[in-house]
């Protein structure tokens, strides 16, 4: 792999996060009674090396990556293919629910194609990093190569460097791809040791026959893979998808730059894993948005041992979740920096 992916991280400001800790005892409020609301704001300045860090849905930047999988031959999603590059139009044309929370909240939208099966030349703001006209069916081999794996890695370093705008705050990750929650649980069960049964969900809107079929389908490519003890970069050339790739190459480029991630749901936790497997320092760069509907997502949140935001029983993707949240982010940053102390409105603290 090319030395991008070793560089370091910067430090986070210890000083400016215990500063900020210190002032969240000196508001005109209870201690601890904004909840988990003090603990963001405090991250917050820490990244930003900043006691009082600045709101970020302005200066957000959102990536959906798009590709498809050669696995949804296989029937394992309510949808067909065809799907993934009709939502990359609807992305384009801002009528996805994406699109609409973005240009809400003023973030900057961008649209990527890692893989699709169908071409995206003529759709308008899509950058085109294709790797392939999407992966193999991991069913009966490799997803892809290891070179192809690596490429898609650096797609998400390339969007880092290339794409988000310099005075990025706040790094979103979003996905689209038909197929890729079978190859999500594929990911987690191989790299947690989950039994498909525990983490298998519905996707699109799968029946209990068809998740069944859904199962049995990732429970033999498992096998026929073999990825029980194998290295993350494996796991992901046997049942992995670009898009996931791309993600996890994403999230570890915006911590080289500084620029911490707010990570959506099922499938772009997935690539989360994978990224803290291939660079365990990432994890302190990540907030984690909801908790989606989709069923092994609360286990996989678990075994990172982190909170999300809210539980809305979302399971839409395409980084909708976390943009629900970033108004929530903003509210801790500007309760923290504009509450007035103890001190500066005369009130007793009680101390």
């Amino acid at each position: 792999m090319s030395s991008w992916f070793e560089a370091p991280f910067p430090e986070i400001n210890l000083l400016a996060l215990s500063k900020a800790e210190e002032r969240q005892g000196t508001l005109t409020k209870p201690p601890g009674s904004l909840g988990y609301l003090e603990h963001i704001a405090i991250q917050f300045a820490g990244w930003q090396a900043t006691i009082t860090p600045t709101p970020v849905a302005r200066k957000t930047s959102i990536a959906i990556f798009a590709a498809d999988h050669g696995v949804a031959d296989e029937g394992v999603s309510a949808f067909p293919q065809a799907v993934t590059v009709e939502m990359v139009k609807n992305f384009a044309r801002g009528g996805a629910a994406i699109s609409v929370l973005a240009n809400h909240h003023g973030a900057a939208l961008h649209i990527i194609n890692v893989g699709t099966a169908n071409s995206v030349k003529d759709i308008p703001d899509v950058v085109d990093y294709s790797v392939a006209k999407g992966t193999a069916n991991f069913l009966k081999q490799p997803a892809m190569t290891e070179a192809q794996c690596f490429e898609a890695l650096t797609v998400g370093q390339s969007v880092i460097k290339e794409v988000i705008s310099d005075d990025t705050q706040l790094f979103v990750g979003g996905e689209m791809g038909i197929a890729n929650t079978s190859s999500a649980t594929a990911i987690c069960c191989a790299l947690l040791n989950y039994d498909v049964s525990e983490l298998v969900g519905a996707g699109t809107g799968l029946d209990n026959a068809s998740i069944e079929h859904k199962a049995q389908v990732i429970e033999s490519a498992l096998s026929l893979h073999n990825v029980g003890s194998a290295k993350p970069i494996d796991v992901l050339c046997a049942v992995g998808g670009f898009e996931i790739a791309a993600l996890a190459g994403a999230y570890i480029a915006a911590a080289q730059r500084g620029i911490p991630s707010l990570v959506d749901g099922f499938i772009t936790t997935a690539a989360a894993l994978v990224a803290c497997r291939l660079r365990p320092e990432l994890k302190s760069w990540l907030l984690f948005s909801h908790q989606s509907a989709e069923k092994g997502h609360r286990l996989v949140l678990e075994h990172l041992g982190v909170r999300p935001l809210l539980s809305l029983d979302m399971r839409l993707g395409e980084a909708s979740g976390a943009a629900v949240c970033l108004p929530i982010i903003d509210s801790a940053l500007v309760l923290h920096a504009n509450m007035a102390t103890f001190e500066e409105a005369q009130v007793q603290d009680g101390t």
